[in-house]
């Protein structure tokens, strides 16, 4: 395969780009105002400058290669740097002071991403942030496209750490949260295999937090239990558990804010939840100068709590 560098421009990244996202050239064309005479042209010089077919057609559409598939991914993230570059430059051109898009889980969201954002919109009032609430499993696929500079929460496990760099700002874990009143409070020496029959609300089986929650319970030798819901909202979460005799499973940060709105931890140790908090970021991108100033703050707030 031929050497790329100073070969392929801006131009070929676009339409590898809008032909993987569209499966289809009539309307990769339309995407990029371009003819489809014109599309077909265009791809089959990039193929020859390249050396590989990246696309082939089936009755499913335009279908990427595995070279098509590698290099459409690589499109993604230069185009997406472009187009933050772009909006950090006019930015700083009209005195808005840049923009910082992060991706936040629920072990953040209580304090320490909130303190950060007041104190970085103190020092610089022009500053724009974006945030993002999820899971790792949604949350780390958008920030190795460039859709978020960095995710602040409860640091993935292996399977998502591909490409990514890990900071490590505190250390996490969670409780069992119910409503005030419910029948289980003031009940002494509680244990999860107690807990199996009751109904609960849990994170998605992608997360980590239930991955963790399941292994608790096999550790005590039992099945985990029946999942009724599966959510990460905390407001939904909040009315379940104050309307329901459910179980939730929360980080201890957040089950300690929403003491407020009538929940209650149960006495049970959860100890294979125990997780670092921290920062991810894309091993091979620099943040801009706004998302910078964002994780120097974040690191300030956590060490001073």
């Amino acid at each position: 395969m031929q050497s790329l560098e100073g070969r392929l421009t801006i131009r070929h990244l676009r339409l590898v780009d809008a032909i993987a996202q569209e499966g289809n050239l009539v309307r990769a064309a339309q995407r990029l105002n371009m003819t489809q005479s014109a599309v077909t042209k265009a791809l089959q010089e990039v193929e020859v400058l390249i050396g590989v077919a990246l696309f082939k057609r089936t009755n499913r559409g335009t279908v990427p290669t595995s070279y098509g598939e590698n290099l459409a991914s690589h499109a993604r993230i230069v185009i997406s740097q472009l187009r933050h570059a772009g909006r950090d430059l006019a930015d700083l051109r009209d005195g808005l002071g840049g923009r910082v898009a992060i991706g936040t889980l629920l072990s953040a969201t209580v304090s320490l991403l909130p303190l950060a954002i007041t104190k970085v919109l103190e020092a610089r009032p022009n500053i724009k942030v974006k945030i993002v609430e999820g899971t790792n499993d949604t949350l780390m696929p958008l920030l190795r496209i460039g859709e978020l500079d960095f995710v602040i929460g409860r640091l993935p496990e292996y399977r998502e750490r591909t490409g990514i760099l890990q900071e490590i700002l505190t250390d996490d874990h969670a409780q069992i949260v119910v409503r005030d009143g419910h029948p289980l409070i003031g009940r002494s020496n509680l244990s999860l295999r107690e807990l199996v029959h009751w109904s609960w609300i849990m994170p998605r089986e992608e997360t980590t937090l239930r991955r963790q929650l399941d292994e608790a319970f096999r550790r005590e030798g039992v099945e985990p239990p029946h999942c009724s819901v599966e959510s990460v909202s905390i407001l939904a979460n909040r009315a379940l558990l104050l309307a329901t005799d459910y179980l939730a499973v929360w980080p201890a940060e957040l089950a300690a804010a929403e003491e407020r709105y009538g929940i209650v931890s149960l006495p049970v140790a959860l100890p294979t939840t125990h997780r670092p908090i921290g920062i991810s970021t894309r091993a091979q991108a620099g943040l801009s100068p706004a998302a910078e100033a964002m994780v120097r703050t974040l690191r300030e707030v956590a060490k001073n709590r």
